[in-house]
């Protein structure tokens, strides 16, 4: 089971960006799923963006076209660039990777935090 560190959380106002980054302790480019996860106070933990080993993205409706999900295979590490920030964006953000045949993997999770 591959081991993920997110990191680039914090505190930022309304209309800013962040950028997370998710360190993974094996070679990303055999697993065929990572992905970037949130979840709110309260709330239940929703998917916000997706990549495959291929490349294809997916994102969720809330963070289209404001979020860019991306991988460097040669860096083990997947990226979460957050443009246009929302106070509703506010949430602790968790890496998540599966690979066929193996248990998926979740980072501790990092917080992010949108001011008004």
């Amino acid at each position: 089971q591959v081991q993920l560190v997110e990191s680039g959380g914090g505190l930022v106002q309304a209309g800013g960006s962040l950028t997370l980054s998710c360190a993974a302790s094996g070679r990303i480019a055999s697993l065929n799923f990572m992905a970037w996860y949130r979840q709110a106070p309260g709330k239940q933990r929703d998917l916000v963006a997706s990549i495959t080993t291929g490349g294809s993205t997916n994102y969720a409706d809330s963070v289209k076209g404001r979020f860019a999900i991306s991988r460097d295979n040669a860096n083990n590490t997947v990226y979460l660039q957050m443009n246009s920030l929302k106070p509703e964006d506010t949430a602790v953000y968790y890496c998540y990777a599966y690979r066929i045949g193996y248990s998926p993997s979740w980072g501790q999770g990092t917080q992010v935090t949108v001011s008004s």
